[in-house]
């Protein structure tokens, strides 16, 4: 998500709040400062803030930040397990269809098929 010019002066007001208290020294402020003002995503300020305790800018607290955009939200474990062990368990089950039915090659369409499906899911996120 792109951030707007009131994010990025909300961020520079909580990063003068951390020069105040002593988290940072004015060096640290003039570094992070100009790359909070360079940000163009709420990506970009997570790094600058990781290290800092409360107080954080608003659109950090607002929702999770994904580290690259357009990558698919795959927060929960199962479902990050299953998307990741799809496409070679399908293969398993191909080859073992494979034998099976004594060489039918069609059943080799079921990998493609998962494969397809999870990348149409992934586009629709």
């Amino acid at each position: 998500m792109r951030l707007s010019d009131a994010e990025r002066q909300d961020a520079l007001e909580v990063l003068e709040e951390h020069v105040r208290t002593g988290r940072l020294d004015l060096d640290e402020y003039d570094d992070r400062s100009a790359k909070v003002t360079a940000a163009k995503r709420v990506s970009d300020l997570v790094p600058l803030f990781d290290d800092l305790p409360s107080p954080r800018p608003g659109v950090l607290l607002a929702a999770p930040v994904t580290s690259a955009p357009g990558v698919p939200d795959t927060s929960s474990a199962p479902g990050r397990w299953l998307s990741a062990s799809a496409v070679p368990i399908a293969a398993v089950v191909a080859i073992a269809l494979f034998f099976l039915t004594r060489g039918t090659f069609l059943v080799f369409l079921l990998p493609i098929g998962v494969a397809l499906a999870l990348g149409a899911r992934g586009r629709r996120r």
